[in-house]
């Protein structure tokens, strides 16, 4: 892809302007790190603040008195109990009880729900929602908004100087914010293992609002390789790298985030696409199951990498790997076979035709830092 055909978000000049290396990504050009380098870029947002730009996210409003309960057909989380003012991740399965992407959902009031979207899935994903529920609420696509993250632990400091209510926020709670006399959606949420807040915004505005954040010296510009390596490092999954329509939830170890209302045993138990196949997973177990991995000398080991035992027989693949900075040390995710799911398993990886030694362990690989007040 060229850059003439990529979509590029609102702030693509002003990315520019600040020197990033832009690459393709999910069909928009993005800054994939800026001068500082993808190193100081991870330990900076790890200490003070770091500012991304998100804006290729997809972002849907969901309206009527049968929005909750029309979203609760398509995930496997507690939407009707959803507070008013908290959002919740959520992840649209597929019969088999695939995940066809996952998402968060946010409860505004006035029975009406806000979604963020993967940028690669955003099209696909409006299109799943109008297909199934158009009939029973109002689907609102805003894929014209800009949507910025502050995370670190020198956030709140930050955009309390701008909307001092922030600070009392508290981990995955969600509000309308004024910033700079701009009406925005504000969440104390992110993808960095950090504290920090998710800001949605009107494109024009989006501008002047991430220059006002980069003028406070506690904050720096991040690209998308610090954006990755931070994910990473506090165990969080990539949609299409960490699961698929070809992974369920319990094989991504993502059993946490089905709502205990909906679980077999829950007081509204499925009514979910693939319920059956998840739940039978849960009675019964995997063949296999995402784990946290991590190579036993300096060599990183990449995405697709072969995981093999002892015997040098095939148990499985990385599905997502690099360098940790803050834990300075590789470190990566992967599928293995069941027999080697237990925190301290060895496992060997095949990097250009040689075996590097591994461990499962456990993840976050760093604590994470959320604000739960």
């Amino acid at each position: 892809m060229t850059s003439e055909i990529l979509a590029k978000t609102p702030l693509h000049a002003l990315h520019l302007e600040l020197g990033a290396r832009m690459v393709p990504f999910a069909g928009y050009e993005m800054p994939v790190q800026y001068p500082l380098g993808v190193m100081k870029e991870h330990l900076h947002t790890r200490e003070a603040a770091g500012l991304f730009d998100v804006s290729h996210m997809g972002q849907i409003l969901l309206r009527g008195a049968g929005a909750a309960k029309a979203l609760e057909s398509l995930v496997p989380v507690d939407i009707i109990d959803l507070p008013v003012g908290q959002q919740r991740y959520a992840m649209f399965t597929d019969d088999n009880g695939g995940i066809l992407d996952d998402l968060m959902v946010a409860n505004l009031g006035d029975d009406t729900l806000f979604l963020v979207v993967n940028a690669a899935c955003k099209h696909q994903d409006l299109m799943h929602l109008q297909q199934h529920i158009a009939n029973q609420c109002q689907i609102e696509s805003r894929f014209d908004r800009a949507l910025l993250a502050l995370q670190g632990p020198k956030a709140v400091d930050v955009l309390t100087r701008l909307a001092p209510e922030v600070a009392k926020m508290t981990f995955m709670q969600f509000q309308a914010v004024r910033l700079l006399g701009v009406d925005c959606y504000v969440s104390r949420s992110g993808y960095t293992g950090e504290d920090g807040f998710e800001i949605s915004i009107p494109a024009a505005q989006a501008e002047t609002l991430a220059r006002s954040l980069l003028a406070e010296p506690e904050v720096e510009a991040i690209g998308l390789g610090a954006r990755d390596s931070l994910r990473l490092e506090a165990g969080l999954c990539l949609y299409g790298h960490d699961m698929s329509e070809a992974t369920t939830p319990i094989e991504a170890s993502l059993l946490w985030a089905i709502s205990k209302a909906r679980r077999a045993d829950g007081t509204r138990p499925g009514g979910f696409p693939g319920a059956e196949r998840i739940f039978a997973q849960q009675r019964e177990g995997v063949s296999r199951k995402r784990v946290g991995l991590l190579p036993q000398e300096r060599t990183p080991v990449r995405e697709g990498a072969e995981l093999v035992n002892a015997d040098g027989e095939s148990i499985g693949q990385v599905c997502s790997g690099g360098f940790g900075p803050s834990l300075g040390a590789p470190l990566a995710l992967g599928y293995v076979q069941s027999s080697h799911m237990t925190v301290g398993s060895d496992v060997w990886a095949v990097v250009r035709g040689k075996r590097v030694a591994m461990k499962v362990s456990k993840t976050p690989f760093v604590e994470q830092r959320y604000y739960r007040g």
